[in-house]
């Protein structure tokens, strides 16, 4: 009875929607910041440290395979997340997801190398990028619903994509991290052990995100479930059971956004450092600028889903990015800086068109006692088939071909496959 009183008397105080989505953002953005490093440093220094008996490319493409390991595991993050959010509460796992990513990132900040322990080295190394995937599979369904149940009907989109700026936020400061450490330790000095400062800073700002989200309330959809006790069992069968459309449309939707998305923010850097010989210095610069543009497009994009409809904002978004892949790599392989800039600068834009109003249209796609469950399937599925393959495939199709023109194909393709998936959403909720 007690338990029941206070979850009611939260349910009637005031709660500023713009707290909960500033709190969704912020520790979105530290749980990004710990994947984005790991991908950053899978492009520069992972393969000589941990697959030294490889040659520069296959070091590369190995690198990358371990980056890959932690899509893998996403899946499992939001499905075991899902289930105890549909159950316990989107609170908890939040704060989960925080800790079990915080925990797997300063512990690849503290990874002896193949040098030093040899084999061990490497495997330890996917151990900690499985539970890395473990806990961003979890954060993301959390955050959003957080934002987007705390939210007003007609605000939906704008506070939804709170959490969805998590992402260059993420980027920008990992950007801002990498390029503070390489500066500070130049040449030789990063490859030993300066690489391992943005992995250390982790533990710091997983504190800080804990205290924010500690600071929040337990979304009031979900309070209202648990009063009523209408809870679902098993959370990923009634998904399964009652939207596997859903749940496929929303992983189509989702592929294009991501495997383009992870391009943008882990390949360039490798191929225009090891391909073009490119400073990093000038591709982090040119990343970062893409991250600034990223952040401001999205909830941009998602104040106009608001007003004219989160389907006809998806539609445009995804349709430019399709279209803007076509120039992206030979804009790239000018090699000059200020048309990689241009490049970078489109594909965020339109990045961030399609992505901000994702968040409040896979929100609503299930119902809300499955919908931990539901979005996190939806997202974290098109995640593997996106992003989690993207960086080793584009390496793959270079080292091939020897030239950009396949990845250019792929992207194209991957940006179409998801317009036709938002378009069949479309078309069902206007039926």
């Amino acid at each position: 009875m007690a338990a029941t009183t206070r979850q009611r008397s939260d349910r009637q105080r005031p709660i500023s929607p713009l707290k909960v989505a500033s709190a969704s953002f912020v520790g979105t953005a530290i749980e990004w910041y710990d994947y984005f490093i790991y991908g950053m440093a899978a492009g520069i220094v992972f393969g000589p440290l941990f697959f030294p008996d490889f040659s520069a490319t296959a070091g590369t493409l190995a690198a990358f395979a371990t980056f890959s390991v932690g899509f893998l595991a996403r899946p499992l993050g939001g499905v075991i997340m899902g289930h105890f959010g549909d159950k316990v509460g989107r609170k908890s796992m939040l704060v989960t997801s925080l800790l079990l990513m915080g925990v797997a990132t300063a512990g690849v900040g503290l990874l002896p190398t193949y040098e030093t322990i040899g084999v061990w080295a490497p495997i330890l190394l996917v151990a900690l990028r499985f539970l890395q995937g473990i806990g961003v599979g979890g954060e993301w369904g959390g955050a959003v619903l957080m934002a987007v149940e705390h939210a007003p009907p007609e605000k939906r989109s704008f506070y939804g994509s709170f959490p969805q700026m998590g992402v260059p936020g993420g980027l920008l400061l990992a950007n801002v991290v990498f390029l503070s450490t390489t500066a500070i330790f130049p040449g030789e000095a990063f490859v030993e052990w300066g690489w391992r400062i943005p992995f250390l800073l982790s533990a710091l700002l997983v504190v800080v995100g804990l205290v924010i989200r500690f600071s929040i309330a337990e979304s009031p959809e979900f309070a209202e479930i648990k009063e009523e006790g209408t809870e679902e069992r098993i959370p990923l069968v009634a998904v399964l059971r009652e939207h596997p459309r859903q749940v496929l449309l929303a992983a189509g939707g989702f592929i294009g956004n991501n495997t383009i998305g992870y391009i943008f923010m882990a390949y360039l850097l490798s191929y225009g450092t090891k391909t073009l010989g490119l400073s990093r210095g000038t591709m982090l610069t040119a990343t970062l600028i893409g991250a600034v543009a990223w952040l401001a497009v999205i909830p941009w994009a998602s104040r106009l889903a608001d007003r004219w409809g989160r389907e006809r904002v998806l539609l445009l978004g995804t349709g430019g990015l399709a279209a803007w892949m076509l120039v992206l790599f030979p804009l790239v392989d000018t090699a000059n800086p200020t048309l990689i800039v241009v490049a970078v600068l489109g594909a965020a834009f339109f990045l961030g068109a399609g992505y901000g109003p994702l968040a409040s249209l896979f929100s609503d796609l299930f119902a809300a006692r499955v919908r931990y469950s539901g979005a996190s399937l939806g997202y974290q599925i098109g995640s593997i088939l996106g992003g989690g393959i993207a960086p080793t495939l584009a390496t793959a199709l270079y080292a091939t071909t020897g030239t950009s023109t396949p990845v250019t194909a792929y992207l194209v393709v991957v940006a179409l496959i998801s317009l036709g998936c938002l378009a069949l959403i479309a078309r069902d909720r206007a039926a």
